[in-house]
């Protein structure tokens, strides 16, 4: 894909923010704005990557994906770009894993206007500090995404959401195996399980588990903590008054009951330093602070 435009429009001097669909916070107020390049350039599904611009609609690279059997692990709304500038997992993560790893490889336009690649088509061809996993969740103030290779993975021959009431999550949680999401509210659970539709089911009927349409609707504060802390925190704030994603320490809450942790101020220094190094003049979505 051609990013000559898309670098000449982000240019090298002066203030300089991006926006996709705006789904995910949009562009920095007041700033000139600029879009990312869309489509999609390949998919190689006997390798399991997809190329496509960091502007493309993140389902409509989802529907391009199911006519083949694939999928990514991006969250679904808004663009691939701002999927992996926000670097937010959806409530899949248990299965699938940070959303990080997905990112093979990333051309990006850094601050001095110049095109640059980081990692690899494939991870055997990356050698070094894997710069794609600092953009990942960046919220582009370290370069501006243009396009990427992702890795994909198969669609489950079957996908079911399960349910059950119960105020002690933990046996349940440690007897599942290898379960994609497991979400609880106090009172009840709600699990994904995915593979063969025999396996899946024959879980569910040893513990004692229901069918479901899905998982329920996530409260608007989202906190992260460690997932040893998640139950017992639980078990202090009113049932149903907040939905945590067991192991892997993400708590969606109805109101700011948990005190958000505060940066360590040397990891805010760490922060400053790579922002420094990227981005020495502050000019790629000015004003933004990461953590």
């Amino acid at each position: 894909m051609d990013l000559t435009e898309f670098a000449d429009q982000v240019g090298g001097t002066g203030p300089v923010t991006i926006a996709g669909l705006s789904t995910r916070g949009g562009a920095v107020r007041g700033q000139r704005c600029v879009q990312a390049p869309l489509g999609i350039e390949w998919i190689q599904a006997d390798e399991m990557t997809v190329s496509c611009g960091a502007g493309t609609s993140v389902d409509d690279l989802a529907t391009a994906l199911a006519a083949v059997g694939q999928r990514t692990v991006l969250p679904a709304g808004g663009t691939v770009g701002g999927a992996l500038a926000m670097g937010r997992s959806g409530t899949r993560r248990l299965g699938d894993g940070p959303l990080r790893d997905a990112l093979l490889q990333a051309r990006y336009v850094g601050a001095d206007g110049a095109i640059v690649k980081a990692g690899g088509p494939t991870v055997k061809n990356v050698s070094g500090f894997d710069v794609c996993r600092l953009l990942v969740g960046s919220q582009g103030t370290l370069g501006f995404l243009g396009d990427v290779i992702l890795r994909t993975r198969p669609i489950a021959e079957c996908s079911q959401w399960f349910a059950v009431s119960t105020d002690d999550p933990a046996d349940l949680f440690t007897s599942l195996y290898r379960p994609i999401s497991v979400l609880w509210d106090g009172s009840r659970v709600w699990v994904l399980l995915e593979g063969h539709p025999d396996d899946v089911q024959t879980q569910a009927v040893h513990r004692g588990l229901s069918e479901v349409d899905g998982p329920p609707v996530l409260p608007p504060v989202r906190r992260v903590i460690a997932p040893s802390e998640q139950i017992a925190i639980g078990r202090r704030l009113p049932a149903r008054s907040f939905v945590a994603e067991l192991g892997v320490g993400v708590m969606h809450i109805a109101i700011d009951a948990i005190a958000g942790s505060t940066l360590d101020p040397a990891v805010a220094t760490v922060h400053a330093r790579v922002k420094h190094q990227f981005d020495p003049a502050g000019r790629l979505n000015p004003g933004l602070v990461i953590g």
